[in-house]
């Protein structure tokens, strides 16, 4: 366990992110691996139907990994506050409750799948394809889920570097699985889907035997699953706040995948492989955002609230330093990356893909600031301005995908997200400054 309430703060924040970091780019591997290996087995036209579902997977795994993370807080919080007791319950109500709501989740999705599909407008090349692609990912949702809420609570208690551990042992297994699952065992876009899951098994078991046996706080017994409503209700506060914070920025995305998949399948790949390297991009933006959700966490629910304000101005000079890093590649191996994610050498895909990496690249500044201001409110209670922003992402790619894209084409979808964060980031500085100001910040 790592008390984040004691000691340099940017020393802490570091130490806590790293591990984080490393085990998200694992975690991206998955994906990338997945990509990679269906373009170079399977050909464009299966990349182009896995490309075109993405956003069904990135919607519902979204808004579970924001609900454990949202859950997480609550056992942050009750550490740094000392409360053992309220920790146990913490990381049985997230198992808990996490395990409920998936289940809900994945019955209705897996019902209706095809309405999701026609939504999504996949063309009928790609549709029996991708159907059987996203039918496996939907179905092992739970898996995923486990994984995202084990991770959340060792998190809580500052312990980053298991998780760390259990995914690197999973992306290598998962490379191997979706090479036997389309190479040797011909499965098809299916196998690479069912390579993912069982390797994201593997991750679940991994990480619930080493926190029963790394840690007796975490050796729950079903009187610790016996969560009072009070608790409940805080847990879904935090957790739905920040599910529905993350269901919102996808659902917009959605929204921007039904115009995409009406451009053709090189658009499909090119914005496939754009969103691929986008990830990557984002990661140390999003690490510091989990990060400054545990710190904030910690140190608000030890009252020691100017450790808060010190943990904000340092993630922004991290992040932004990052930033600085994403304008460079974006400029210079822009195509080299397009191409390792895709294995294509077709000069339109490239070109496209390439194109929406300068103009997104200097924006990342807006983004760190965004993802940051977002994690702490939450950390702090807030669970209505980190709403409102994701809401106005929302409507401003609805808008978007609505308005903008039938004149600019996928010109329209490249400007959307620097137009759209100029707008989130508005609610989130009025309300961080006036908490900040806040000498007490237990008004909150």
């Amino acid at each position: 366990m790592k008390n984040l309430t004691k000691g340099n703060p940017v020393k802490l924040m570091l130490e806590f992110a790293l591990p984080v970091c490393l085990g998200n780019i694992f975690q991206l591997f998955y994906s990338l691996a997945d990509t990679r290996i269906v373009g170079s087995v399977l050909g464009e036209t299966s990349l182009a139907a896995v490309g075109a579902t993405t956003a069904v997977s990135t919607l519902l795994i979204g808004f579970l990994q924001g609900l454990t993370n949202g859950f997480a807080i609550v056992a942050a919080q009750s550490f740094g506050s000392g409360k053992t007791e309220r920790l146990r319950k913490a990381a049985a109500g997230t198992l808990l409750l996490g395990t409920l709501t998936t289940l809900a989740i994945t019955v209705l999705a897996l019902a209706g799948l095809e309405g999701f599909l026609k939504i999504l407008n996949v063309p009928e090349t790609l549709y029996a394809e991708a159907k059987g692609y996203i039918q496996i990912v939907l179905a092992g949702m739970m898996v995923t889920m486990l994984y995202n809420a084990c991770a959340g609570i060792l998190r809580a208690v500052g312990d980053t570097v298991a998780p760390l551990l259990f995914l690197m042992c999973a992306a290598l297994l998962n490379v191997g699985l979706d090479i036997l699952f389309m190479a040797v065992v011909p499965l098809g876009v299916q196998g690479a889907a069912l390579g993912t899951v069982l390797a994201q098994l593997v991750s679940v078991v991994l990480s619930i035997g080493y926190m029963w046996k790394k840690y007796p706080v975490f050796h729950l017994k079903r009187k610790d699953f016996r969560i009072g409503k009070a608790m409940i209700k805080q847990m879904y506060s935090s957790g739905l706040s920040m599910g529905m914070m993350m269901s919102l920025v996808f659902f917009g995305t959605l929204a921007l995948q039904c115009a995409i998949n009406t451009f053709g399948n090189d658009t499909i790949v090119a914005h496939t492989a754009a969103r691929k390297i986008s990830e990557f991009y984002f990661l140390p933006i999003s690490v510091m955002g989990v990060t400054m959700a545990t710190f904030c966490g910690q140190n608000f629910g030890a009252g020691e609230y100017k450790r808060v304000r010190l943990g904000v101005k340092n993630a922004l000079m991290i992040t932004w330093g990052w930033a600085f890093l994403v304008i460079l590649m974006s400029y210079t191996i822009g195509p080299f990356l397009i191409h390792l994610v895709t294995g294509t050498t077709k000069t339109s895909v490239v070109d496209t893909a390439v194109l929406y990496l300068k103009i997104n690249a200097p924006f990342y500044f807006i983004a760190a600031g965004i993802n940051i201001f977002r994690n702490t409110l939450q950390a702090m209670g807030d669970h209505i301005t980190p709403v409102v922003s994701s809401f106005i992402e929302l409507a401003g790619k609805v808008a978007i995908a609505l308005l903008l894209t039938p004149v600019l084409e996928y010109m329209g979808i490249i400007v959307a997200e620097p137009i759209i964060w100029f707008l989130m980031i508005i609610p989130l500085v009025i309300k961080l400054r006036k908490v900040l100001n806040n000498s007490s910040l237990g008004n909150l």
